[in-house]
């Protein structure tokens, strides 16, 4: 009797490598406008001066975010997370129209992986070449050339990592601290985290990240409908496929056979290494680079352009023309998403318009709760937190009011420096019986000299001992 070879199941099938092939097109083109905005933007903005310093800086170390003319702060915080609201039904409502254009052009991971992509395509060459040489044995050219390729990756990781942190700290005491390899830890840590979180995304991962990292994908089709705008094949013209000669009859082989060469064009550009023609799948980043190879293939046999194309499940179904994809734009799910992120965009630019650059808060002194001094008068002591979140000095008056015979005996007026904090201490009195034993309730307010409009008032409690 023989014992049965043990047999081994594998759970996961091995990553194939995907060498995606360079196209070229109008797609292409949109494509690598957006890295170069982005990038402008992402590398650039931290070194654009606003009010004498950087345009855009959240400095967790003072506790100030500044956004050009806007200085943030804590208390504000209600405000980033409105930003983050806006943005994120700004995707909710750009999904809904034309699906996954965001993953396609303008997301952080195909934006490096485009730029990883022609640094590797400089270095080891086109498709074919970087297959051959990947299957090559270990030689000096393969050795100077991966060589290179990481050498370069490395650098736009350093330098990507190096922009973050500048976001932080400032840039150029940021870029100072470079020179001299004078980092904090902190900074080390960052500015080496996110450029091996580029290297490693961009270099290595690449179209796992967006495959089975990324939750997006995975809620996606929430956002989808039959009506969105997807990268789709058009099965009722590409079908059957099958190759044919040039030399062949067009007429002839139109009949036999539908506009797809089956020449798998569509498959060697793909990023993340689908097949379009299967149909919609959540790999599918919406990046329409097979688009701009199936045009050029059937510009190449004489074909009408648009076998892959933008268009829409319905549309594709029923052979509808862009004038009935573009008639149910405004579809009920488009309405609703419209509607309340202009509803949230007017009320945080409403708030953001009011918004008083001066905040004031009143502290009693409950160590002395109200005391009988001379003449029998009752005095309380408070201390005023006061922030001038502008970038203007000003000069503040302070007024008090809400009982009779109330008086201040500390200096109404007080100076602060742009976006300055001051902690003012004022001790208020009222003469003897002008106040209810207990607690009366008085206002506190501030008023710049120089705008009459910059004016803020808290209440509070003045005790009169029992």
């Amino acid at each position: 009797m023989t014992l049965a070879q043990p047999q081994v199941i594998k759970m996961y099938a091995a990553r194939e490598e995907i060498y995606p092939r360079e196209t070229a097109g109008r797609f292409a083109s949109v494509r690598w406008l957006c890295v170069w905005l982005t990038q402008l933007a992402f590398y650039g903005l931290p070194w654009l001066n606003w009010n004498g310093r950087q345009a855009l800086l959240f400095d967790l170390g003072t506790r100030k975010f500044y956004i050009f003319g806007l200085v943030l702060w804590p208390q504000d915080f209600i405000y980033l997370a409105a930003l983050l609201i806006i943005c994120a039904y700004l995707l909710f409502l750009v999904t809904a129209i034309a699906g996954r254009v965001w993953c396609g052009f303008s997301c952080p991971q195909t934006v490096y992986t485009e730029i990883f992509l022609w640094i590797e395509r400089r270095i080891e060459g086109k498709r074919s070449a970087r297959m051959a040489l990947d299957r090559q044995p270990a030689s000096l050219n393969k050795l100077a050339r991966k060589s290179a390729k990481h050498l370069c990756w490395g650098l736009v990781a350093l330098w990507t990592g190096f922009s973050f942190v500048g976001y932080f700290t400032p840039v150029r005491t940021l870029a100072g601290e470079a020179l001299h390899l004078s980092f904090g830890p902190w900074e080390w840590f960052w500015v080496l985290f996110y450029s091996f979180a580029t290297y490693g995304n961009a270099g290595w991962l690449r179209e796992q990240v967006c495959k089975y990292m990324c939750p997006y994908a995975r809620f996606q089709s929430a956002m989808f409908d039959h009506d969105t705008l997807i990268v789709g094949y058009d099965r009722l013209r590409g079908e059957p496929r099958g190759a044919r000669r040039k030399q062949s009859d067009g007429a002839a082989a139109e009949a036999a056979l539908g506009s797809c060469i089956d020449c798998s064009m569509c498959v060697q550009v793909c990023p993340t290494g689908i097949d379009i023609r299967k149909g919609l799948q959540y790999e599918c980043i919406g990046c329409a680079a097979c688009v701009d190879a199936c045009d050029g293939v059937m510009d190449k046999i004489g074909q009408p352009r648009g076998l892959i194309r933008y268009s829409t499940d319905h549309a594709l179904l029923s052979h509808s023309g862009p004038e009935n994809i573009r008639a149910l734009v405004l579809r009920p799910r488009v309405l609703v998403y419209s509607a309340i992120l202009a509803l949230i965009v007017a009320a945080v630019g409403s708030a953001l318009y009011l918004r008083v650059p001066l905040k004031l808060d009143v502290i009693r002194d409950r160590g002395a709760m109200g005391r009988e001094v001379e003449e029998g008068m009752v005095e309380n002591v408070y201390r005023l937190q006061i922030m001038n979140t502008s970038e203007r000095a000003h000069r503040y008056r302070i007024r008090v009011s809400g009982l009779a015979t109330l008086v201040q005996l500390t200096p109404d007026l007080v100076a602060l420096a742009p976006t300055e904090t001051l902690a003012y201490p004022i001790r208020l009195r009222v003469a003897h019986g002008a106040g209810q034993p207990g607690s009366n309730k008085i206002a506190i307010e501030l008023q710049a000299e120089d705008d009459p409009g910059l004016r803020v008032s808290e209440n509070a409690v003045f005790f009169v001992p029992r």
